[in-house]
């Protein structure tokens, strides 16, 4: 898989990363988990994050360490199976303190690799 197909997998994180943060901004968890709207479509975007993260190289995982891969698609994979329903506690921690944090990193990757892209594109012109 080519650095440019790999990215859209991260540009895509990156907007669900921002969805969850949008449909949960204001609430408190009690409202969170009463929302509804907000609860499914929190929880999808999530599912989606890790199923992103699927398709990101193994190489690219090694590189961004940081990143905890294994623990989105583990979530993703839970929240689709509805392993032993969802702990609503583990998911409200996810929303506000993950996020948050995961949001930037996947920034600062895409944009390292993207300077890689272009400079190579200069290089080749």
């Amino acid at each position: 898989m080519s650095d440019r197909e790999w990215l859209f997998y991260i540009s895509d994180m990156i907007q669900f990363s921002h969805n969850v943060e949008t449909y949960t901004e204001g609430l408190d968890q009690a409202a969170f988990e009463q929302s509804g709207l907000n609860y499914d479509a929190t929880v999808r975007n999530l599912e989606l994050i890790g199923e992103a993260a699927r398709h990101i190289p193994d190489e690219v995982r090694a590189e961004y360490s940081a990143i905890p891969w294994r623990q989105m698609v583990a979530t993703r994979n839970q929240l689709i199976h509805g392993y032993l329903g969802i702990d609503n506690d583990i998911l409200w921690n996810i929303i506000k303190k993950d996020i948050p944090s995961l949001r930037p990193e996947l920034e600062r990757l895409k944009a390292q690799h993207q300077r890689k892209i272009n400079e190579g594109n200069g290089r080749l012109g």
